[in-house]
């Protein structure tokens, strides 16, 4: 186990979640029922893993990270314009998947790039690949 690399890790783990869950907040207004529910279901998931992340990096007393400025807005820009031009489950489940895909590859990149971080933070990370993954599925029917 390396302590640089498992801080890593998880600290771009909580980011990706923070940014998963700020678009799926901005989202939720605009979707349809059952969409809505599977919307809320993501958000807990995405909650419960942000808390074992949290938990995870308090014992090493370090801070979880925000999701970058520039993709952040981006991802906000990108979000409200695709809603307000075609605001229809089928835009949402075309920007859940575009997020997951992001998401799943830089997840990967980062177990890639952090290989001495310790088992408990590479367990989030394939965690949160797993559930993104199921995402991308689950939405197939709707584009």
């Amino acid at each position: 186990m390396n302590q640089p690399d498992t801080v890593n890790l998880l600290q771009e783990c909580d980011a990706g979640i923070r940014m998963g869950l700020d678009s799926i907040r901005d989202m939720m207004d605009s979707a349809t029922q059952p969409l809505r529910q599977q919307l809320q279901e993501y958000r807990m998931e995405h909650e419960e893993l942000q808390q074992r992340t949290e938990q995870l990096l308090g014992q090493y007393r370090k801070p979880g990270k925000e999701p970058a400025v520039m993709a952040k807005g981006m991802s906000w820009v990108k979000t409200n314009m695709k809603l307000a031009m075609e605001p229809t489950d089928a835009s949402i489940a075309e920007l859940v998947t575009d997020g997951c895909n992001m998401g799943i590859k830089s997840l990967n990149k980062y177990l890639n790039q952090y290989p001495q971080a310790d088992a408990s933070s590479r367990e989030v990370a394939n965690r949160l690949i797993d559930l993104e993954q199921r995402m991308v599925k689950e939405m197939q029917p709707l584009l």
